[in-house]
């Protein structure tokens, strides 16, 4: 076996409103965390930062088997652009958000373990909380189970030649293609759910940045 993770890194942070992979937490850029999780890993033999230039520069101490490469406008062509340059060797790739600095190495390991048996495995977690469906006022209609409901998050590990089928069929602008796990859905190939029990939030707005200073330290 040999591993590879896509990070990726190449979004405009317009919710944000500035540049949320730059901010820092315990002296170092988010990115740089999200990418350093996996850079602990001697079984992953290349990671590709899908990402700008600049964003790069902070990760000039995490070792020679990162590589850069640009990304697309949406985040489809972003993955994309990661698997076309994986190694030849490489049989399974992890694709990773870079805005995910709380991945712990538990987890990394656990999420290839699973695709390894399963061709296809996500970290996730259940869903926990009390669900409702409501009008396009906001007025409550009905419950919704939340048995059997999971939210996902990343790594998602796939057996390289699975993902790249998958991509086949991917066109630019496909906004049924959420994540991975939603690719190979078109092809009627389910992916083994790995649950996560540790926190593993995406940075997306700035309760995220402030919910971080009371988050684990590595």
């Amino acid at each position: 076996m040999s591993y590879a993770a896509i990070i990726v890194a190449s979004g405009t942070s317009r919710r944000m409103g500035f540049d949320k992979l730059a901010a820092e937490w315990q002296g170092k850029p988010i990115l740089w965390h999200s990418v350093h999780a996996f850079s602990q890993q001697r079984e992953i033999t290349q990671i590709i930062v899908v990402t700008p230039p600049e964003r790069f520069e902070w990760l000039s101490d995490l070792g020679d088997q990162l590589v850069r490469v640009d990304g697309g406008t949406e985040r489809p062509d972003s993955v994309l652009a990661g698997l076309q340059i994986l190694n030849d060797n490489i049989t399974h790739v992890a694709i990773h958000d870079g805005a995910r600095p709380l991945i712990d190495q538990s987890s990394i390991i656990q999420t290839y373990a699973a695709a390894e048996r399963y061709q296809a495995a996500a970290l996730a977690r259940k869903v926990v909380e009390t669900l409702k469906r409501a009008t396009p006022e906001g007025i409550t209609t009905d419950s919704v189970s939340r048995d059997h409901l999971w939210i996902m998050e990343t790594p998602q590990v796939f057996e390289k030649n699975l993902i790249l089928k998958a991509y086949e069929h991917f066109s630019a602008g496909d906004s049924s293609i959420t994540d991975e796990v939603s690719a190979l859905q078109l092809l009627g190939q389910g992916t083994k759910l790995v649950e996560n029990k540790s926190p593993n939030p995406k940075i997306t707005l700035q309760a995220d940045l402030d919910a971080l200073s009371t988050s684990r330290t590595r």
